[in-house]
């Protein structure tokens, strides 16, 4: 299917690893020029040329604190700039799970790592949409996707319920501002997630428990399991980087507020 993005241009804040560097991919295969943004310069130029290299298409690392105004408003319009306007921005910066310190019991919160945590994520989200809503009206076409969490869905995690939960508010909100510039905006919730922290996060958890890693991985996703889901696995990051593609896509022009959760079917809530 031709998702209609050939050509268009993007922003993958938090573009670097994860979830944003496999968007980033996906939508470069797309035919998406872009730029990735994120803090470490090093993992930074790194993704940068391996998703160029991958798809052939223009790929440029921009080194920004999306805590800052200033350098969120430099990045964006020096992104705008170098690919000659702009079309797509995802939001998905963002420590996850949040700071250790700012998810636990309530006695135990740090509050200013809390704080923090939402003004990475949260104020990070609306400092990039505010800087890149002027160049989408300019174009008169515009994608906002926001990767929030499900989280915000789950009791237990203050920090991750906080701002994954605000972030759905502010993409319906967005949505109702812009919907007559041709900008849409919707909010992805991934869930439990393969990434490159997965491996390192298993090892550490095999050398404590004395489990091999893919022991420890069945035992999270089998039937009466905390962690399991419909599917019985856990989600690819791709899998989630696909749903951020339909989401920019032109086919989904008539998609915006909304909320889209490729968590392989976990919880059992009915949603109305």
């Amino acid at each position: 299917m031709d998702f209609g993005l050939n050509g268009k241009t993007a922003i993958v804040a938090g573009g670097s690893r994860g979830i944003g560097k496999s968007i980033a991919m996906e939508l470069a295969r797309e035919g998406v020029d872009l730029v990735i943004a994120s803090r470490g310069k090093g993992a930074l130029e790194a993704a940068a040329k391996e998703i160029a290299g991958a798809t052939g298409r223009k790929v440029i690392p921009m080194v920004c604190d999306v805590t800052s105004r200033q350098e969120v408003d430099r990045m964006v319009d020096g992104a705008a700039e170098a690919l000659g306007g702009l079309n797509i921005l995802v939001n998905s910066a963002s420590l996850p799970g949040g700071s250790p310190t700012a998810v636990g019991a309530i006695d135990t919160i740090v509050d200013e790592d809390l704080l923090q945590d939402f003004n990475i994520k949260y104020m990070g989200a609306l400092r990039c949409a505010r800087a890149a809503i002027p160049h989408m009206k300019k174009a008169g076409w515009g994608r906002i996707i926001n990767i929030s969490g499900t989280n915000a869905r789950t009791p237990g995690n203050l920090s991750g319920g906080a701002r994954n939960g605000s972030l759905v508010h502010f993409t319906r909100t967005l949505a109702l501002q812009l919907g007559r510039d041709g900008i849409t905006v919707n909010c992805i919730h991934p869930g439990t997630t393969r990434t490159e922290r997965t491996a390192r996060q298993m090892a550490e958890r095999s050398a404590k428990l004395g489990i091999p890693p893919a022991e420890i991985e069945k035992q999270d996703f089998a039937p009466d399991a905390p962690r399991t889901n419909a599917i019985g696995r856990m989600v690819e990051a791709e899998e989630v980087a696909y749903v951020a593609v339909f989401l920019a896509s032109e086919q989904a022009r008539a998609m915006t507020g909304e909320l889209l959760i490729p968590n392989g079917g976990a919880g059992k809530a009915v949603w109305y």
